[in-house]
């Protein structure tokens, strides 16, 4: 079977997630890994599933994976999709995160007129190492709004990277079942 796995990314979290979702797949299939950043003339219609996963920011996903997702539906909806949606809102359990971030996956389905087979909200990291001097200002602000001790020189990841392993298990196991 062969596979696209293809993301957008802000601080390069997101493209972590892809890449173990890459390497994870790659034993078992034919797996392209593709920044939509690229994407310009790909023919999703080639591949027999797919992954699109994008990092979520005040509320939206990248417009890449926006534009992609817009121009490429139809074919999307007629395979297995899956799609990761990272945010630091999924690394909590705040009732109002959570329902934002569902609220994110509505608009974007709304905006596109894709319809993933499956969404998937996965936890994403801090990367004081990649934010400016006002971004990581404003992301120190939100980690102690939340409670969260960070380290504004360094990384901190959230990712359940063993949720996320059984997760692609299953939705592996879904499409040999098909």
């Amino acid at each position: 079977m062969t596979l696209l796995i293809a993301y957008a990314t802000t601080d390069g979290q997101t493209r972590k997630i892809a890449r173990f979702c890459a390497d994870r797949l790659a034993a078992r299939h034919s797996v392209e890994l593709l920044d939509l950043a690229d994407a310009e003339g790909l023919d999703p219609g080639r591949f027999q599933a797919a992954i699109l996963a994008g990092s979520v920011h005040m509320h939206k996903v990248q417009p890449a994976l926006i534009a992609f997702a817009k121009a490429n539906a139809t074919a999307l909806t007629a395979r297995p999709t899956l799609f990761l949606s990272v945010s630091l809102s999924a690394a909590g359990d705040d009732p109002e995160d959570w329902q934002g971030l569902r609220d994110c996956a509505a608009a974007f389905v709304a905006e596109t007129g894709w319809s993933p087979g499956q969404v998937v909200d996965v936890a994403g990291a801090f990367r004081f190492d990649q934010y400016d001097f006002f971004r990581a200002w404003a992301m120190r602000r939100i980690a102690a709004a939340k409670g969260q001790a960070v380290d504004p020189h360094g990384s901190r990841e959230y990712t359940d990277w063993s949720a996320l392993a059984d997760l692609l298990d299953r939705w592996e196991a879904g499409l040999t079942a098909a």
